[in-house]
């Protein structure tokens, strides 16, 4: 029987202990069985997570917000152009309130009188056109007869209009969107009324609102705030006096072109164009050319011809020559910057960022043009436009001095030899 001592078991075992190699201690940060989450980790994934969530939040609320902030904007820029008038009424005396009222009350009635006196008119006209649309289709139909040899009758075009199917589905979306029609007419009244109360609100506490804003920064910044305000009223309103300059002359001279037609409302028609191709950006030359040819039209169709032409020849004339002069010296404003800016703004904001751009960034220019440094020029010629080295001759050029050399060698030998006989004649011995 064998033994089973202790000591001879633990002999027995010692060398295969002995093989086993030598655990590694825990590296510092390593994750083991029983290791526990960092204390900061939870931490930093709900800073995370509120991060993101205040981002979106953030971001829908800037979104749902856009509207009410343009018409912020707008009514700023309303504001500004109005304040020199309510400035020189409260220096006299009046309260800055009753003379911002005032203004806005004037603008109120010369805008309803404008639009009642254009309802008026295209009440009328359209009445006209309705009365005489059964002479201009025979007309139209006798021209197509007579041109193309056909057999058109009237009564058949008008019936083949009321039983069509264009004209039944046409009908049916337009009452379909009636609906549609009177939400934008409503919401339309209401951006308009939010535009006045803010501008209003603008105008007549707009030195509260200056010290408002003046009291929360320091001397310096405060006079740069107050310069940069003076700026911005400066070219506002020099931008309005621009248009409303522009708008003048279109307007008188498309009222001399439609009265040399004997066109109807010849005055109300000019205004309009006036007005609405000068302060309705991008498409305001479309709808101030369109009416005048609808109302021409009803006098003679070779009348709203003639009307196409004007309106295109006038707004190239008015694009090249009379809009970059007084840009310039009103706004003080490159035309090359002015159009880019409008581009800019109607990218950014559409309609709106195109009405704001030009006085945008009019006072921007004029701001920032304290704060750049500027140096004399040299008197270089390449600063001028002129190369800085004699441009080679051109071929006529030295076709024209090698013509001219033979003669002058010609004319050079015969003066030598007219030379040499005068010195042979006073020689001592010519006599003899």
């Amino acid at each position: 029987m064998a033994r089973t001592d202790e000591s001879g078991l633990t002999a027995r075992q010692a060398p295969s202990t002995a093989t086993t190699p030598p655990s590694d201690p825990p590296v510092a940060g390593a994750a083991g069985p029983g290791a526990r989450m960092p204390r900061w980790l939870p931490r930093a994934m709900v800073l995370a997570l509120a991060l993101i969530a205040a981002f979106q939040f953030g971001s829908w609320a800037f979104h749902q917000v856009t509207s009410l902030l343009i018409n912020i904007l707008i009514a700023f820029f309303l504001a500004l152009a109005i304040e020199p008038a309510v400035s020189r009424m409260a220096s006299r005396g009046m309260r800055r309130g009753f003379a911002t009222f005032l203004v806005f009350l004037g603008l109120a009635i010369a805008t309803a009188g404008f639009v009642t006196l254009l309802g008026s008119m295209l009440a009328g006209q359209i009445i006209k056109m309705i009365e005489g649309f059964p002479e201009y289709l025979d007309s139209v139909i006798n021209w197509v007869n007579a041109t193309f040899h056909s057999h058109l009758r009237r009564v058949d075009i008008q019936e083949g209009l009321l039983h069509s199917d264009w004209l039944r589905k046409y009908a049916q979306n337009s009452a379909a969107g009636v609906l549609d029609v009177s939400a934008q007419v409503l919401g339309g009244l209401f951006r308009l009324l939010t535009v006045t109360l803010f501008s209003f609100y603008f105008a007549a506490d707009g030195p509260r609102l200056r010290r408002a804003l003046c009291s929360v920064l320091p001397p310096a910044r405060q006079a740069e705030v107050l310069r940069a305000w003076e700026i911005a009223v400066d070219k506002t309103g020099g931008y309005l006096y621009s248009r409303g300059l522009m708008a003048l002359v279109s307007g008188v001279a498309h009222y001399v072109l439609l009265q040399a037609l004997g066109v109807p409302y010849a005055p109300v028609l000019g205004v309009w164009v006036g007005l609405v191709s000068q302060f309705i950006p991008t498409i305001g030359t479309y709808l101030a050319g369109a009416l005048p040819m609808l109302i021409a039209f009803t006098v003679n169709p070779w009348y709203a011809v003639w009307v196409l032409i004007f309106v295109v020849v006038y707004q190239q004339f008015e694009n090249y020559m009379l809009q970059p002069k007084l840009t310039s010296k009103t706004v003080d404003i490159h035309p090359a910057v002015a159009f880019g800016s409008v581009i800019a703004g109607t990218a950014l904001l559409g309609a709106v960022g195109a009405l704001i751009a030009i006085p945008a960034v009019a006072t921007l220019q004029a701001f920032l043009g304290a704060y750049v440094k500027r140096y004399d020029v040299t008197d270089d010629p390449r600063v001028h436009g002129h190369p800085s080295r004699p441009s080679t001759p051109g071929l006529f050029t030295r076709v024209r001095r090698l013509w001219a050399q033979p003669a002058a060698a010609g004319t050079g030998a015969a003066a030598d030899a007219g030379a040499g006989t005068a010195a042979d004649a006073s020689a001592p011995g010519a006599d003899a």
